[in-house]
């Protein structure tokens, strides 16, 4: 992974130092624009949201486990909703994270936005030259399915009431960024080729692991390049919501990212998509049973992609 950060960085120095001095980027930058695709769709789905099958209801025996297998029989444990998610860049400039820490005893790293310039396209290459802060940390992740660096909070999950209510909420928290699809969009900033900065960038971003296997790593680079996506399967640990313990009734399941806003984008307007839902136990029993034997049936009533809300009645 080191060897990584550094050809990324002495090809993104060449491509900066060719072009007039940085300096007199200050100021005017080229900001991305995070989309939360629809939910329960694969990342870079074109279609119809309405035919997405990226979800499904996973009864497991283990309530404890992050992504224990589904069970057809036996003790129910837990009943979970799990989704894909993912979040598109549709922006002017691509979205870019530095991590980083002073030494191994910091069990965390502290994060800075960097942005890029719309006067000579440099893209700050390095923490100290990122020009914003941003509250949120990343931290190692020793689980087996992980063993890298995540970015915390960049995405939430929540199952609402049609009144708006929260229900359920998300016990994932971590993130790694990459180009791990291109969108469908038609935008003028997509990267083309590797010799401009953005170019430099796309290349190492669609590598990226953050930092895999190296939990004694001192900085990492995160993000999502103009006309690409981050996207994490349903199958994958804590892609998912308890409904162990919700009533039947219509329910939105509601993505949102970058929801405290503490990243700089163009807009926020597309942060959110949701899609709604109807919970029906066994029997038609308005509440779960103490002990689960059978998981409730879970139908698809609509997609709403870019919505907060989609199970709203609407006149």
């Amino acid at each position: 992974m080191r060897r990584r950060v550094a050809l990324f960085a002495a090809a993104l120095l060449v491509a900066v130092v060719v072009g007039p001095s940085p300096a007199r980027a200050v100021g005017v930058v080229l900001l991305p624009d995070l989309r939360q695709a629809p939910v329960g769709c694969a990342g870079g789905y074109p279609g119809d949201p309405a035919r997405c099958l990226d979800w499904d209801v996973c009864p497991v025996a283990d309530a404890a486990a992050p992504n224990g297998p589904c069970v057809q029989s036996g003790p129910i444990g837990a009943v979970r909703l799990r989704f894909t998610t993912s979040a598109d860049n549709v922006g002017d400039g691509p979205l870019v994270i530095h991590g980083r820490r002073s030494d191994v005893g910091q069990e965390r790293m502290t994060a800075r936005q960097a942005l890029q310039s719309a006067v000579d396209g440099s893209i700050p290459m390095a923490y100290e030259q990122a020009q914003h802060a941003v509250p949120a940390a990343l931290y190692y992740e020793p689980a087996a399915a992980h063993q890298h660096w995540h970015l915390l909070g960049f995405e939430h999950f929540q199952l609402r009431t049609p009144a708006g209510d929260t229900v359920v909420i998300d016990r994932k928290n971590g993130f790694c960024l990459g180009d791990r699809y291109a969108t469908a969009d038609r935008l003028a900033n997509r990267p083309v080729g590797t010799s401009s900065p953005q170019g430099a960038l796309a290349a190492f971003l669609r590598e990226n692991r953050c930092g895999h296997h190296a939990p004694e790593a001192l900085s990492v680079v995160q993000g999502i390049s103009v006309g690409y996506g981050d996207d994490y399967l349903h199958t994958v640990d804590f892609q998912w919501l308890d409904i162990s313990t919700v009533p039947s009734g219509v329910y939105d399941v509601v993505n949102i990212v970058n929801g405290d806003r503490t990243l700089v984008e163009k807009s926020y307007a597309n942060n959110a998509s949701s899609m709604a839902i109807s919970i029906r136990w066994p029997g038609d029993a308005t509440t779960p049973p103490t002990t689960i034997t059978r998981p409730p049936d879970v139908r698809l009533l609509r997609n709403c992609p870019g919505a907060l809300q989609c199970a709203t009645p609407r006149g």
